[in-house]
């Protein structure tokens, strides 16, 4: 239903023939049944809810067409939280009889979500079209040209060793800044095997339920601008390093998600989440110790520095800010929200300053890059 048809219908009715801008709750509901309106239960109840906010059991007008056509604002999820306490339905663990598809989704939405109305509201609303095609399609891309390098090199673990590899006109090295692709095409080159293992599995276990419930848009914005964090912050704290691999947006999807995970603790259902956090922590941790190993005491001799450790540091910290906003925004407008704006704006700065310092800071300071491949 969309907001001119039912606009129609309540003024066809006289649900508000005083003009107020509230609607009886009650008065709606039994509207909705009489007229057969494809209104799905979990925005029933939280109609009853926004109502029981209410002193009189009545429902804003805009609310009500905010509810119909999908659209959140933080006030209205604060009325919704309000009456969450009434909500008659029971918890999503006991919906009986579902389909595979649908008990995915509902693992999603436990995983993911730290709030039960909007563990409902994502599984009622939720469509498989589109699919979450982002992370898989960024993995898919990784796995095949990580194959064809290592078949054109023969060569499958510590492929930066290589003599040709730092050819590529995917890897960021500093001595090609000019070449701007660089700075987000090197999320497609990995050290080896272990480095994309570890970040396909990831990307697919975390990034893939993130895509499902808050959208391509928003996550494929998260990771690109954790990828693009990384390769600045290398250029500027670690100067004579090149980078590969997907790590920076890695770190970005699974800082948000932990940080997320800490701040609801009490609110997510997800089973044995402190034990699955401190797994996380450990094997983000040792990712971090084998970059800085391969980074400081290379095990086999190397023309040039090997990649830097950097960008997974960077990619955590735009996690826990940008991230971290992203996902406590669920179905929320997020140019409403004036954190999002801070972020923006402080992530912007580090942009404009990191430009600044590629163009000038490297001959300013004498700093002696390895000749580009």
């Amino acid at each position: 239903m969309d907001r001119s048809s039912l606009l129609q219908l309540i003024q066809e009715q006289q649900l508000d023939p005083e003009n107020t801008g509230f609607i009886g709750a009650d008065t709606f509901t039994g509207l909705v049944h009489s007229h057969e309106l494809p209104l799905d239960p979990a925005k029933l109840d939280m109609l009853v809810a926004l109502a029981q906010s209410n002193e009189r059991g009545q429902v804003c007008y805009q609310e009500l067409v905010d509810l119909i056509s999908s659209k959140r604002s933080s006030s209205f999820k604060r009325a919704i939280a309000n009456g969450q306490r009434a909500l008659p339905r029971d918890g999503l663990l006991d919906e009986p009889g579902l389909g595979v598809y649908k008990r995915f989704v509902r693992y999603v939405a436990y995983e993911i979500l730290p709030c039960e109305v909007d563990r409902r509201w994502y599984f009622y609303r939720h469509r498989s079209c589109p699919p979450p095609v982002f992370m898989a399609s960024v993995t898919l891309a990784q796995i095949i040209v990580f194959l064809c390098y290592g078949a054109r090199l023969n060569k499958w673990v510590l492929q930066t060793y290589h003599p040709e590899y730092m050819k590529s006109p995917l890897v960021y090295h500093p001595g090609h800044r000019a070449r701007a692709w660089r700075f987000l095409t090197y999320m497609f080159m990995h050290v080896g095997l272990e480095q994309l293992g570890f970040n396909a599995l990831l990307q697919l276990m975390i990034g893939v339920p993130l895509e499902m419930v808050h959208g391509v848009l928003r996550i494929s914005l998260l990771y690109l601008a954790g990828v693009l964090a990384g390769s600045l912050t290398v250029s500027i704290t670690d100067m004579r390093a090149p980078v590969v691999g997907g790590s920076g947006g890695v770190y970005a999807l699974c800082s948000a998600h932990l940080a997320n995970v800490v701040m609801n603790w009490a609110g997510m259902r997800c089973p044995y989440k402190l034990l699955r956090m401190v797994l996380a922590l450990v094997c983000m941790s040792s990712e971090v110790g084998r970059a800085v190993w391969l980074r400081f005491s290379p095990p086999l001799p190397s023309s040039g520095p090997q990649p830097s450790f950097m960008a997974h540091l960077a990619g955590a910290v735009v996690g826990v800010s940008m991230g971290l906003t992203i996902l406590r925004s669920y179905e929320e407008r997020l140019q409403d929200q004036c954190g999002w704006w801070v972020v923006l704006l402080a992530y912007g700065t580090f942009l404009l300053f990191a430009i600044f310092w590629n163009i000038f800071a490297y001959d300013l300071l004498g700093a002696h890059i390895p000749p580009p491949p």
